[in-house]
């Protein structure tokens, strides 16, 4: 498909197309936290909490990265 590989097409989707997610989960959580009226030390909370997954998928991402130099 447009000249590229399988493998160069799952990469571009598991680089922008997941961080593009994640951006919309982000926003997700600050919808939640403003509906809520969480306040400062609520509005922590809530992205520590609800965006931990994502960064060790960040981490996981970055030191497959390093790993393969």
């Amino acid at each position: 498909m447009f000249g590229l590989t399988e493998e160069q097409i799952s990469d571009f989707g598991m680089t922008f197309g997941v961080g593009a997610f994640m951006l919309f989960m982000l926003f997700i959580i600050g919808e939640i936290a403003w509906k809520a009226k969480a306040g400062k030390t609520g509005t922590i909370v809530l992205f520590f909490v609800l965006s931990f997954g994502m960064l060790g998928f960040v981490t996981k991402t970055i030191l497959e990265k390093f790993w393969r130099m």
